[in-house]
């Protein structure tokens, strides 16, 4: 009987198990183009792909990136702008991409391997044969329009970031490190002034060199049908080999055969400004070359090293400049995986004045502690807990191996993909001697050269730059001249009609949905105890059996979810409510201490050091913060992860923390100073201040959001410091007077994620947390954002707010109405009808983002709060982009634009793929279980029910919901509006805003701070600060309503 085997062209190099998570690895090569493909076995409802090419340039032309927009614009069989993305929308997918230094990613999100495999070919054309056209090019890379602006999506997304501190820092770094003709020293996202010029010539030849089959790696994770694979793959080169170079044509290997920069032989000290009105506080950037990326060995000893230095607050740099010395708010570190990687550390929220003597500080903790004995019981706990940190990942993380794998692609062979599953290396280094570490510092970080750049706020450099582009504007418009201009609009006009012909209906057609068969979405096991166990609830199953054999009196609300996992993951969700509302804004510094305090242990003061470094030994990770990730944002959440066997150590935590820590002045002192640092940077982002703006202004003082926002910290505490100064037990009082308010049993809600049959005592191992509390009162309602709505938020209309900041671009926030609880008979049509238009290539991605007008546009439901909202992100011209948007809205609503059947199908399975994503790992699916239920109070089956519910959703509900709940979120009456803008913006934003109905007022972002009451006497020099704040905004900011 004959074979029915398929050839295939794609050969097995090899396949292995990982040796510590529950992954297998395969590796393919086509024998006709060189193509690699890797596929992780992972279970799951998502099958992720990503398609890396190792992109090497050496000029800042930006032709790397352009290409990260260019393919999505048509390939060879599909030349139609947005076919790819309707799709892929269709087929429960979506796309991305990003541009690296050294490569080019695309990626292919999808929720099941039926919409994966239909969408691959099509993806991949798109990438290895795309049109890439010169209109394309004309209004994705760069374009003057018909007002004499300089637009395209590209250039808006340099322009929001050429100028930020961050990229400045960051260029001048590589300047330093790397001479002319190495890849690495150039931006290749493009410099503005050279995107300008950049041609489409350039970028086909671009392409052409780097966008070859054997410069390709293929890395699929997930449920993946290996044969189905390969038969799709070799179709697929079917249809390009007369498109692709020769295989045998010679082909330089990007990075691993090019020009390697000389080592460095000297250090540099260098400072460069950044635009910034706050001149008060600056950064610190410091590099170094380290080892191969290849050595993986001397690479685990960087990263044990790099924790020991600057991973928490009892590492070495951590603790002396941040919680003694307090001259940085944090010492970060991170690493560029190369030939010769590149270990880089930041010092932020440093004092611009003392940039210098800061930097010459972090040299001389170096160097005391390459010369004084390490800790090594510290450094083998970083060992041990960095490898149990990485087999968590591992079960939790889709993307865990992702970016070893393409590291691997880019300069290693495929000896060294093979060293991405296992962690030998760290059972070597667990065997270092103290002088072995301390050579391996001192060789790569305390006596090596380095690069030191100084990054220096400065006000007169946002001005020069303000003023030196309105000059070149200016200038642009005077030489073009109105026939120019008139020229330039008819090109862009007819450049967007090339590009937006329409797709061949039969062209989508011939792709039909997908079965949801194929998508095998996650189950988790739901048992309760205490509080949490109603008789109403049900919940009769074998895990519930077991808690019930644990029974116990205790009346906590324990919440438990069963999954297969090594590790048991506890959080206690804590009410706010009863918290006095003038003490609201010291939670900052009382969430920052709560790992990082001193405890009472029998008797005997345990200092704070010593401390985390039990809490690091005992853990695999934990934090405390708002408990949004628990779908409650006026929630606070304590988090703990530990192995299984230390699930009883977890919950002793949980007590001592609580109760036992001590409120010490130095502590305190040390989180506030870093706290008010990080103020400064945290005020330079046009993008959240929008929606800091928003809190301020629509939720009441009782909000936790409000009252721990930036905007709240910049002045209260400021105050606090002072108080730190003239009456500290005042402070600690506060703070005893918080922890007595959420320290009540009946504030809490327990969730533990874990194997539940793995648990000793899983519910009465919970009476050490309880004992000596009182547990008599009843459970406190879940506390919502919808209750802590100022008169604004409760009726959104007539605000509008423009705020000029030292930014480049614009960004917009609109805040309207909408339903309050998921189960809203409402909330089916909005769903499909908010899908519908955000979809990639959908109505308003064509309308503004593929018109330039803005980077991105979306609609986002806040149920928490019972509003709706409009974001319009990194704009040459907000109001155009809103103009645009609604523009797109009401031609709908009225049927002057009539919905697509297949475009309204494609909506309906992006709301599938974000069911998938809310439970991508089996930690996911356990968190969203919780929410459902708990939070949200819905029954357990809602999602089945809902999915049900929008499938049946009419064209007519949908109008409705766009009527009546999006149009008014882009309607003066009805709409609160907030813009960050660049000043130059200002004036044009406030007329074009107040001729369609808003009442604009230009409001200095100092006007929206609060002290919450709080003074202190040092209040008059701070009001002389915010004064000077005011001042700096420019007396044109003034004008046109503003409040000042």
């Amino acid at each position: 009987m004959p074979s029915t085997v398929r050839k295939t062209q794609f050969r097995t190099l090899q396949s292995f198990d990982s040796e510590f998570s529950p992954n297998k690895f395969t590796q393919y090569e086509s024998q006709r183009t060189g193509m690699r493909v890797v596929v992780v076995d992972q279970k799951g409802p998502k099958v992720l792909g990503y398609f890396a090419l190792a992109t090497e340039i050496h000029d800042d032309s930006g032709a790397p990136h352009t290409l990260e927009h260019l393919c999505f614009m048509g390939s060879k069989s599909y030349p139609y702008k947005g076919v790819l993305d309707k799709l892929a929308t269709r087929a429960y997918s979506n796309t991305n991409a990003w541009t690296a230094t050294d490569h080019t990613c695309y990626t292919l999100d999808t929720a099941g391997w039926a919409g994966f495999s239909q969408i691959l070919p099509v993806y991949l054309e798109h990438v290895i044969v795309p049109t890439l056209t010169d209109s394309g090019c004309y209004t994705e890379v760069h374009h003057v329009d018909g007002e004499g602006h300089d637009a395209g999506v590209v250039y808006a997304e340099m322009q929001g970031v050429q100028n930020k501190q961050p990229e400045i820092m960051d260029l001048k770094t590589r300047r330093l490190m790397y001479p002319e003709g190495v890849g690495f020293r150039y931006e290749t996202g493009g410099m503005m002034e050279q995107l300008r010029v950049l041609t489409s010539d350039r970028i086909r030849q671009f392409h052409r060199d780097m966008y070859q089959p054997k410069n390709l790696c293929l890395i699929i994770v997930g449920e993946v049908h290996h044969d189905d694979l390969l038969a799709i793959l070799d179709n697929f080169e079917n249809t390009i080999l007369e498109d692709i170079p020769k295989p045998d044509v010679p082909f330089k290997r990007p990075w691993v055969e090019s020009n390697q920069p000389p080592r460095l032989r000297d250090s540099t000290v260098e400072t460069v400004d950044f635009p910034e009105e706050d001149e008060t506080s600056g950064e610190i950037s410091i590099s170094f070359f380290g080892p191969s990326c290849n050595d993986h060995l001397q690479m685990g000893a960087l990263t044990i090293l790099l924790t020991y230095l600057a991973a928490s607050s009892v590492s070495t740099l951590e603790n002396i400049l941040v919680e003694k010395e307090q001259v940085a708010s944090g010492v970060y570190y991170s690493w560029e995986s190369r030939p010769d990687t590149v270990i880089q550390f930041t010092l932020s929220g440093v004092d611009a004045t003392k940039l210098p003597e800061v930097e010459a500080r972090f040299f001389e903790v170096l160097a005391e502690a390459a010369t004084t004995e390490l800790d090594m019981g510290y450094m083998q706990d970083c060992v041990i807990r960095h490898r149990r940190k990485l087999k968590s990942s591992a079960e939790n993380g889709a993307m865990f191996f992702t970016d070893s794998i393409i590291g691997s692609f880019l300069f290693g062979d495929s000896s060294t993909l093979r060293k991405v599953a296992d962690l030998k290396e760290f059972d070597i280094l667990d065997k270092w001697a103290e002088l072995q570490w301390r050579q391996f510092l001192k060789k790569w970080i305390s006596d090596a050269p380095h690069i030191t750049v100084l990054g220096k706020p400065s006000a007169a450099m946002s001005k020069r730059i303000k003023e030196e582009e309105e000059a070149r504007i200016a200038k642009q418009k005077a030489d073009l001249g109105e026939i120019g201009l008139k020229r330039l609009a008819e090109k862009l006009a007819a450049a967007k009609a090339e590009n937006d012909k329409k797709i061949p209906r039969q062209m989508l057609e011939r792709f039909q949905v997908p079965d949801t068969s194929s998508i095998h979405f996650i189950s988790t096991t739901t048992a309760r105890s205490g509080a949490a166990r109603k008789p109403s609830t049900g919940h009769q199953n074998p895990i519930q059996a077991i808690i019930d054999q644990d029974a116990s009196k205790l009346p906590l609300f324990i919440h438990f979810e069963d999954i297969q996992s090594n590790f048991v993951q506890i959080s206690v969700l804590i009410g706010t409510e009863s918290i006095p509302i003038p003490l609201r804004p010291l939670l900052s510094v009382y969430l920052d201490n709560f790992f990082n305090s001193p405890v009472m242990r029998d008797g005997k003061r345990i200092e704070f050091e010593q401390v985390v470094m039990e809490l690091e030994k005992d853990t695999v990770d934990y934090e405390m913060d708002s408990a949004s990730s628990l779908g409650n944002s006026e929630g606070l959440r304590v988090m703990i992860q530990v192995e299984a066997d230390k699930y009883e150590t977890a919950i002793r935590w949980v007590r001592c923390l609580m109760w036992d820590s001590i409120f010490d002045v130095t502590r305190i002192q040390a989180a506030t100073v870093k706290l008010l640092a990080d103020v400064p940077e945290e005020k330079r982002d046009g993008s959240s201040m929008t929606g800091s703006a928003a809190m301020m202004t629509n939720t009441a003082p009782e909000a936790i959001g409000r009252a721990r926002d930036t905007l709240v910290k910049a002045l209260y505490l400021k105050r606090v410091k002072n108080l730190l100064k003239s009456d500290p037990d005042m402070v600690i009082s506060q703070l005893e007077e918080i922890r007595h308010a959420i320290g009540q049993v009946s504030n809490f809600r327990v969730l533990v994620i874990a194997n539940v049959e793995k648990l000793k005592r899983p519910v009465s191992s919970w009476e050490r947390l309880t004992a000596g509390r009182g547990t008599s009162q009843p459970l406190a309602p879940i506390d919502t954002r919808l209750a802590r709505l100022s008169n604004a938020g409760k009726h959104p209309g007539n605000l509008a707010y423009i705020i000029p900041m030292p930014i480049d671009s614009s960004f917009a926030y609109m805040v309207g109405k909408g339903p309050a609880e998921l189960q809203d008979p409402q909330v089916p049509a909005l769903m499909v009808a908010i899908s519908y238009l955000d979809a990639v290539e959908g109505p308003l991605w064509t309308a503004v983002r593929g018109t330039g007008l803005a980077y991105g546009t979306y609609f986002s439901r806040a149920i928490n709060s019972g509003h709706v909202t409009y974001t319009i992100f990194r704009s040459p011209d907000a109001f155009k982009a809103f103009a645009a948007s609604k523009d797109v809205l009401q031609k709908f609503i009225s049927g002057e634009t009539s919905f697509d059947t297949l475009a309204l199908e494609g909506a309906i399975s992006s709301i599938v793929l974000e069911f998938a994503n809310g439970q991508s790992t089996m930690s996911a699916a356990a968190q969203e279980s919780f929410v459902r239920q708990v939070i949200r109070d819905l029954p357990n089956d809602w999602n089945d029910v809902i999915l049900k519910r929008v499938r049946t959703v009419d064209v007519e509900e949908i109008k409705k919901a766009m009527k009546n709940i999006l149009l008014p979120v882009l309607t003066p009456e009805s709409a609160n509006l907030f813009i960050t803008c660049a000043a130059v913006m200002q004036e044009n934003l406030v007329r074009d805003f107040k001729g369609i109905g808003f009442k604009p007022e230009v409001k200095p972002l100092a006007l929206f701070q609060d002290d919450y009451g709080l003074k202190t006497g040092d209040v008059e020099e701070e009001e002389d600060d915010e004064e000077d704040e005011l001042e700096d905004s420019d007396e044109e900011d003034m004008t046109d309503g503003a409040e000042a």
